[in-house]
């Protein structure tokens, strides 16, 4: 999957292969019908969910979602325990369907850090999934800058540091290119979300909350994608 464009290799531009979602929003959304925080993050997992179920249907190969940052230890101890509970039901609720529809569960970051009975649920899935032909990614204890650092550190030890030997330490090596980056709730920024990866990357940024995103939204962000013009630099 994370094939590049060779001498005759004709590559379809207009078609986004992986898309990243900055998913934003759970909070405000239960704040706006005065519902605890917790609700919008079980809010959030549905919209997940939707989306997963209907990734064949858009022709993307790799859907990357920001799930929890290193940063989002710095919230509430509850807010955590909340956090960590609901990924600990979402695997093993949804194992099974991965597996049905042919998703190839993907972990990027420092998610071995996490607590130890999540690590071993997320080997597990990540071993019963390898076969899927299209990829979800979810980024768990990540923070991008973390990851240039890693990797580079990893190509200083093979030897020269350039562009590519950080790409091919990267956490994303085995991924397409970033075709899309979006983000929801309105907010413009990347908060430390694939920094290397989004280089050349087209964006979207969206006032819907992620509770309310659904795939009807990612065929939209598609669509609206499929009719840009990607320069890479040049004119």
């Amino acid at each position: 999957m994370g094939d590049s464009p060779g001498t005759g290799t004709v590559i379809d531009t207009s078609r986004a292969r992986h898309v990243a979602i900055i998913m934003d929003g759970n909070g405000r959304w239960a704040k706006k019908r005065a519902l605890p925080r917790a609700v919008g993050h079980q809010r959030g997992v549905e919209a997940v969910r939707r989306l997963v179920r209907g990734l064949e249907g858009t022709g993307l190969e790799c859907l990357t979602l920001y799930a929890f940052s290193s940063e989002n230890w710095k919230r509430s101890e509850d807010e955590v325990d909340d956090l960590m509970n609901l990924m600990r039901k979402f695997i093993r609720s949804d194992l099974a369907e991965f597996i049905a529809n042919d998703v190839k569960l993907k972990i990027i970051g420092d998610w071995r850090g996490l607590a130890p009975d999540i690590v071993a649920m997320l080997e597990d899935a990540l071993a019963q999934t390898a076969k899927g032909s299209r990829t979800l990614a979810v980024a768990l204890n990540y923070g991008a800058q973390n990851e240039i650092a890693r990797a580079a550190a990893q190509a200083a030890q093979q030897g020269e540091i350039t562009t590519e030997t950080i790409t091919a330490h990267l956490d994303t090596r085995d991924l397409p290119p970033l075709d899309l980056l979006i983000r929801t709730s309105g907010e413009i920024r990347l908060s430390n979300f694939l920094l290397w990866q989004a280089a050349y990357a087209e964006m979207l940024f969206v006032d819907t909350l992620w509770p309310d995103f659904k795939p009807e939204d990612l065929v939209q962000a598609l669509d609206d994608f499929a009719r840009r013009e990607r320069r890479y630099g040049g004119r």
